[in-house]
């Protein structure tokens, strides 16, 4: 088996891709692979082994990642993917997708939506299995009341990224009107 293959600088660190017949099937921060090789680990046990062949844009996630870093946020959700998981991991993975850019859902929310309210734990447990982060966007998942929880990547880059989105989402529907007339007027540099 080949799969296609190409390191890709990003704001937050270099990130692998790996990608099978024009879909992307891994994923990962490159000192995380350093460190654990879980992806690695987890291509050879689905394919019985591969051989890596570097590409220019592996299943064209490496212009997309490009774009999404440049403020296109819907960029990422058209990348084709080939994960394999057990069906409740693919529910999750799926339910993971569907939340838009510049927004966060709890664990807890996210298995109430899939029709599961008790099942967060196991929701989070799926979320950390994710073969492709950023692409299936496990870093808008966080704990009740706000806590950013775990993040594979760490958590200064889910702080980043959820930072980013925000930012960027803000951008692209504009300046927010004031909640009142009766606002502050302080500067920017004073509400810091």
């Amino acid at each position: 088996m080949i799969l296609e293959t190409r390191e890709v600088s990003t704001p937050i660190g270099p990130v692998v891709l790996y990608a099978r017949e024009e879909r992307l099937c891994g994923l990962e921060f490159t000192d995380r692979r350093e460190r654990c090789n879980a992806l690695e680990q987890d291509l050879e046990r689905r394919f019985g082994g591969f051989r890596a062949r570097h590409a220019a844009d592996p299943a064209g996630a490496r212009a997309r990642l490009e774009a999404y870093f440049d403020g296109e946020l819907d960029t990422l959700e058209s990348v084709p993917v080939d994960v394999e998981g057990t069906p409740f991991q693919q529910i999750v993975w799926a339910a993971l997708r569907a939340i838009p850019a510049g927004q966060r859902r709890t664990y807890g929310e996210l298995a109430a939506a899939m029709g599961r309210a008790h099942a967060a734990r196991a929701v989070g447990t799926a979320n950390a299995r994710n073969p492709v982060s950023l692409v299936i966007p496990c870093h808008r998942v966080v704990e009740a009341g706000g806590r950013l929880g775990g993040y594979g990547g760490g958590l200064d880059r889910k702080r980043w990224l959820l930072t980013h989105e925000a930012g960027a989402a803000e951008l692209l529907q504009g300046p927010r009107p004031p909640a009142s007339s009766t606002t502050s007027k302080t500067s920017p540099k004073s509400a810091v």
